[in-house]
Order: C-alpha cells, then sequence, then structure tokens
C-alpha cells in the first residue's frame, strides 16, 4: 500500500468540524505521519494550516492521490458523490476508502469508487485521542487498515452488520451531544434547587468530568452507579425518582430514535 513509512500515506477530503478533529488527534498521537498526510479542503481551516507547517500537503497537485494508500471522505452526506467522484480516476489500484458520512450505505460509496469501503463513525473527541468510533466493512483486511487509523484516537467498536451503523451513530456520534443536554438541564435544576447559575453550570461540568473518570476504568456501568447510590442515600432517591417517572428513558430512547430515523434520510 502507497506510503514513505510502514503506515499508509492518507488522504483526507474535507476538513470541517470532523475532519479537522481527526487530523488534531492523528498528528498529536502520531497515528499519522505528516508528510504522509494529504488534506483536501475547499477553504482554509485552522487544523489543515497547522498540519500543513508539519509538512502536511494540503490542496498538492491532484497527482500526489496516487500515493494514498487510505482516502478518508469527511463530508456532508448530501455532497459525496460531487466530491468522490473526481478522485476516483486518480487513485492507486490498492487505495481503500474510509466514510466518516452518516447514512450514505458501503454497497453505493464503493459501487462509486470502485474499490474495498469502510464506514466509521466517530466522534469529535478523536481531536484529544480520547474519542470512540464505530466501524463496519465487508471486507476484512480493508476493515482492519482502517481500524489501526482509528485505534491510536478512539475506542473502536466492530459491528456486526451494516445496519447497526445508524443505531451507533445515534449513541454515539450524536450521545455526547445529549450528554451535555442532559449535564445542562442538571444544571438548571440546582439553580431552580437554590444554588447560584454560575455554580450549578460548575458542579454539572465538574460531575460529568468525575462520571467520566469512572468510565476510564473497566467497571460496569451499574457497578459505576453502585458505588455513588449507596441505599437510602441522596443518589439513589434521584435516581428512583427519575427511574419511577420513566422520564430518563424516554428521553434517551426519543433522542436515539430520532437520530436513528434522520440518518436513514440521507
Amino acid at each position: 500500500m502507497p506510503g514513505s513509512r510502514e503506515r499508509p500515506t492518507v488522504a483526507l477530503v474535507g476538513c470541517g468540524r470532523l475532519g479537522s478533529a481527526l487530523v488534531e488527534g492523528w498528528l498529536s498521537s502520531g497515528a499519522v505521519d505528516p508528510r504522509d498526510l494529504i488534506i483536501l479542503t475547499p477553504s482554509s481551516k485552522p487544523a489543515a494550516e497547522a498540519a500543513r507547517t508539519r509538512g502536511a500537503r494540503v490542496n498538492p497537485d491532484p497527482s500526489a492521490l496516487r500515493e494514498a494508500g487510505v482516502v478518508v471522505l469527511a463530508v456532508k452526506p448530501a455532497r459525496w458523490e460531487a466530491a468522490l467522484e473526481p478522485l476516483v480516476g486518480r487513485l492507486g489500484p490498492d487505495a481503500l476508502l474510509v466514510s466518516v458520512m452518516a447514512g450514505v450505505p458501503a454497497a453505493r460509496l464503493g459501487a462509486a469508487a470502485g474499490r474495498p469501503t469502510v464506514r466509521v463513525m466517530p466522534t469529535t473527541a478523536v481531536a484529544q485521542a480520547r474519542g470512540v468510533a464505530a466501524l463496519w466493512s465487508g471486507d476484512a483486511g480493508a476493515l482492519e487498515t482502517a481500524r489501526a487509523l482509528f485505534d491510536p484516537v478512539a475506542t473502536t467498536v466492530v459491528l456486526e452488520a451494516e445496519d447497526q451503523m445508524d443505531a451507533a451513530t445515534a449513541v454515539a456520534g450524536s450521545g455526547p451531544a445529549f450528554v451535555y443536554a442532559f449535564v445542562e438541564a442538571l444544571a438548571r435544576a440546582g439553580a431552580a434547587a437554590g444554588l447560584s447559575p454560575h455554580a450549578a453550570t460548575d458542579l454539572a461540568r465538574g460531575a460529568l468530568r468525575s462520571a467520566g473518570a469512572g468510565l476510564d476504568t473497566d467497571a460496569s456501568l451499574d457497578d459505576l452507579i453502585g458505588r455513588i447510590a449507596s441505599p437510602g442515600g441522596t443518589t439513589r432517591a434521584g435516581l428512583d425518582a427519575m427511574r419511577a417517572s420513566g422520564d430518563l428513558e424516554r428521553a434517551a430512547g426519543a433522542a436515539v430514535q430520532a437520530a436513528v430515523e434522520r440518518a436513514r434520510s440521507f
């Protein structure tokens, strides 16, 4: 597979929010050597310009694409065909396609690209090498190559079937925003209980950081809850109230279902 070192040259098509996060994570973690990174972007992006100073090629001569072993398509789903079509004839025969877009099936991507395709749904926390990424491909070799690219910046989860990707997108890709929304609601509830808005926000954000520290362990979610919610205590009272009302399950179910339906509409 093309590349100046052991790892393949990566061509990133699109450097928006997620594309920029990938650039930052790959370079900070060493997953991609900047000299082995090609970035195609229609407008100047800070992440791309920072990568350029370290040796990445930004919008180089199209002949450079022949070196790419992996092409990561990170454009809006509505624009994927227009973005991919001009590139296909310029790629080497062994280059594989990785899509980080929601809602576009691998069969459509693979047919347009004429090469093995992997679908990946990462979160933007890949920028800090703390993301999570769901992966699926019908090609085992392509899947392993993609996993090696994302393992340094994310917890990777290989899905059993492609039709699970929309649910994975809703849970992992959209999930951080759902969690932030809950933290925001928690802060408002704290203010309603008598805290100043500033104090309530700081405490709610701190609670999320504390929860994240627990998730870095191997403990189960039930165990993590149990470590805080002792019988008869304040935490158990709050959990019991949420579960008795059913609001927690209804909100989570509605959010995931809406995100799944939106992904399937692309």
